[in-house]
């Protein structure tokens, strides 16, 4: 057989340059032996590949109330034992459970076409595979006539998101297009989105209640097209139906459909949506603990989501926060074993419903939290951890800062403070701490295209993770947990003075939250 040289050299060669990827220390500079240890170990002996195979390839995605979450919480567990990490499960509630299945979906008139098409979390599956003409929404103004309308959806799939009309991101069309162009393209889509959202309103529904509408009057199924903007990633959330299926379409697949079914060509698609409804799953939250030598009863708190959405791995949000943690626990119990505080790990889950797990954690372990000289949070993708916030507590800086100055010049310069900064209401973990008055620091990532391409997407998959970056973090994470460990003093917890907004009101301090502890009402 003869071999494409062209494709297999510059294969050898990533594989090459990707072995020689270490975290890189100016020769000058003298770090603590400890720290330098843990230099040495990463570039040296990384477990990160290995454990992001493991979790990723091999558990894959991990929608909370799925086997696949279990799976994952004893397999954390069981990674932390390995090392010699005391480790348990915690729960803090239940949900419904759910486990994914195959999805087929096939256009079968006015020709044969494969769809790319993906069921939608919690989709109730089909017992037969269900074919049905598509239609999209009438173009009506009003909920009184699009009432009237409703009762004929019986027996047909119901399109309901926006028909995106160029499926190009805005970047490409930015670079190719001239200025005139691209001021016009861009002014058609924000019209377009705004008479669709406007649309949704007149008559009367929002992305809960119409779908919810159209499955009691009768549709056989529901789709949808997520798209990001960018091509080929669409977002995978939740099915709002209890009885049909709810599938989410690429939009190239979804446009075809809708030009067709606009223009009376009467598309007929057919959907298989396989999936098991579940008893329901106990929630759990993964807790690893090195007890402290001198000071057992104040904490340092290693902070990540378990949990992730299901359109594809859960790499980025939030593989590569939890294999951060993961690893900075490796390293701490190898190479600090007088620790001075207690360390504890914390892999969350059901963050994606709303930080469940650490608001679980916080409500269920006053003891814990009274002590937590800090807790740091990482969960905004693949990326070298580029900022760090005071949190809006007023002395932050001081611990803070003396902790950077243990990190490696090569990883704390990419870094930009802001002291006191503002309080996390909310968006990752660090947030459920911050409410209960506690230090919980975000370690904010470069994005690599986070949020318009792997956040949530069917593109947050292995392959996006840049493990250069996620050794950087490690580095930084391990040596920031050390030093606070080390630090002789409590951190401060004392707030800032909050402004006032655009109203003259002053902005009040987050409130701790309750978690949602069953899906009982989620939507």
């Amino acid at each position: 057989m003869k071999i494409n040289r062209f494709f297999a050299v510059p294969a050898v060669v990533l594989a090459v340059q990707f072995s020689w990827a270490q975290v890189k220390v100016e020769p000058s500079e003298k770090l603590d032996p400890i720290v330098k240890s843990f230099v040495d170990e990463i570039n040296s002996n990384s477990q990160l590949e290995n454990m992001a195979y493991e979790l990723l390839d091999g558990i894959g995605p991990r929608l909370v109330g799925t086997p696949e979450m279990l799976a994952a919480n004893e397999w954390s567990a069981e990674k932390l034992r390995s090392w010699g990490v005391e480790a348990n499960l915690q729960q803090f509630g239940t949900w419904k459970g759910w486990q994914r299945g195959t999805t087929h979906v096939d256009m079968v008139y006015p020709r044969t076409k494969s769809l790319t098409a993906t069921q939608l979390a919690w989709s109730p599956a089909t017992k037969k595979a269900v074919e049905a003409e598509v239609i999209i929404l009438p173009k009506i103004s009003s909920k009184a006539d699009f009432d009237k309308w409703l009762p004929s959806v019986k027996g047909k799939i119901v399109l309901i998101a926006q028909y995106q009309k160029i499926g190009r991101s805005d970047e490409q069309i930015k670079e190719f297009a001239t200025p005139e162009l691209y001021e016009k393209l861009k002014a058609e889509k924000e019209k377009a989105t705004k008479d669709f959202t406007a649309y949704v309103k007149n008559i009367g529904y929002d992305n809960n209640t119409l779908p919810e509408a159209l499955e009691k009057a009768g549709a056989a199924g529901i789709a949808i097209s997520n798209w990001t903007g960018i091509m080929g990633a669409n977002r995978i959330f939740g099915a709002k139906t209890s009885k049909i299926p709810m599938i989410d379409i690429d939009v190239e697949d979804y446009g075809m459909l809708y030009r067709m079914a606009e223009k009376g060509a009467q598309p007929k698609i057919k959907i298989d949506a396989q999936s098991k409804i579940l008893p329901e799953a106990k929630n759990f939250n993964t807790i690893g603990m090195i007890k402290g030598k001198e000071k057992p009863d104040e904490y340092v708190i290693l902070s990540a989501h378990l949990d992730s959405w299901d359109g594809a791995q859960g790499a980025t949000d939030n593989g590569t926060g939890t294999l951060t943690m993961l690893e900075t626990m490796r390293l701490l119990k190898k190479y600090y074993p007088n620790n001075k505080r207690t360390i504890v790990i914390g892999l969350w889950g059901s963050e994606e419903q709303g930080l469940n797990g650490s608001r679980g954690f916080v409500a269920d372990n006053p003891q814990i939290i009274k002590g937590v000289q800090a807790a740091f949070n990482q969960d905004n993708g693949t990326g070298r951890v580029v900022n760090i916030s005071g949190q809006g507590f007023v002395k932050a800086y001081d611990y803070i800062g003396k902790w950077l100055d243990g990190v490696p010049k090569t990883v704390r310069g990419h870094i930009k403070t802001d002291f006191p900064g503002m309080p996390g209401g909310g968006g990752s973990d660090h947030a459920s701490f911050v409410a209960a008055g506690v230090p919980g620091i975000s370690l904010g990532s470069l994005n690599w295209g986070y949020f318009g391409y792997t956040w949530h997407t069917t593109k947050d998959t292995y392959d996006k993770i840049v493990f250069d970056e996620v050794k950087n973090n490690v580095v930084l994470t391990a040596t920031l947990a050390y030093m606070a460990s080390e630090d002789p003093e409590f951190t401060n917890r004392e707030k800032r003075v909050m402004p006032k907004d655009e109203k003259g009101e002053t902005v009040k301090w987050p409130e701790a939250k309750e978690p949602r502890r069953s899906s009982k009402d989620y939507k």
